[in-house]
């Protein structure tokens, strides 16, 4: 378990507060997944991801991309972990740097679509209490596939691979945590030529989108995501958070932020982004 999600959890458990609330794992990289291959020409096959998001992947009518998790069949999930397999025994260290990035995002988006379906129906993730750990919650933690012959969690595709390699902002626009408050998942797959184009994408979308920024009256909003990983945000909160939003927002949402230095609260919508009610 992550040391900093332990002391997090266990101090917003004593200070009473939401455990959404909680702060995220630091960017803390894992050595092992630095090797690449600069010259590297081999690509890997993301069209069964390609054809599971083109199926189910659906907006609603607030414009929020949603999983239709409920209409999965059998033989998609069967094509799924199938390509969860074959995603397992690529051999990432041998990839260049673009194709080993669309690599983990795919990897990272697949798996929690595959961790939500292996235990449908739940209202949120943070519902699927697999983590190891007194405080954990969700299943961010758990040993959920292994590349290269290393056994590997959600947190640590995000947190020791992504964030701390490639130092990206927009990462967080890319993965998807399956809630509502959550970035959309991309509607197609990321690969060596996609990525800038769908990161920049996500970006606008998600700051244009009231679960990004919201003013409310003189009160500026933004998600969470934005105090929770404040640091990957050049000088942090709320300087960097602020420039970062500009930079990425519509005309007039970004002339009003350009007159902003502070933030005046944060929020995330923890929901399952099912395109059907969990019972339904």
């Amino acid at each position: 378990m992550n040391r900093r999600r332990l002391i997090t959890a266990a101090t917003a458990v004593a200070l009473g507060l939401p455990s959404a609330a909680r702060a995220a794992p630091n960017a803390e990289l894992w050595p092992r997944w630095q090797a690449h291959d600069p010259a590297g020409r081999r690509t890997v096959d993301h069209s069964a991801w390609a054809g599971f998001l083109s199926r189910r992947r659906r907006s609603g009518p607030d414009g929020v991309a949603r999983v239709a998790y409920a209409s999965v069949i059998r033989d998609e999930r069967d094509a799924l972990k199938r390509y969860l397999d074959a995603l397992s025994r690529v051999p990432v260290s041998e990839l260049a740097r673009p194709e080993q990035f669309a690599f983990w995002v795919n990897l990272y988006n697949a798996l929690t679509v595959d961790v939500v379906l292996d235990h449908w129906p739940v209202a949120s993730i943070r519902d699927i209490d697999i983590s190891p750990g007194l405080f954990a919650n969700g299943p961010w933690g758990a040993e959920l596939t292994s590349v290269e012959g290393t056994a590997l969690s959600l947190d640590d595709v995000e947190h020791r691979i992504l964030r701390p390699i490639w130092r990206e902002p927009r990462i967080h626009y890319a993965v998807n945590c399956a809630a509502v408050g959550c970035p959309d998942l991309a509607a197609e797959p990321y690969d060596a030529a996609t990525t800038e184009r769908l990161l920049s994408e996500g970006a606008r979308r998600y700051v244009a989108d009231p679960r990004g920024v919201a003013f409310e009256g003189d009160r500026l909003v933004v998600s969470s995501i934005y105090r929770w990983f404040d640091e990957d945000f050049g000088t942090g909160w709320p300087e960097g958070v602020l420039a970062h939003l500009e930079t990425w927002a519509p005309p007039e949402t970004a002339r009003r932020l350009s007159t902003r230095d502070r933030i005046d609260g944060d929020r995330y919508d923890w929901s399952i982004n099912a395109a059907e009610p969990p019972g339904g």
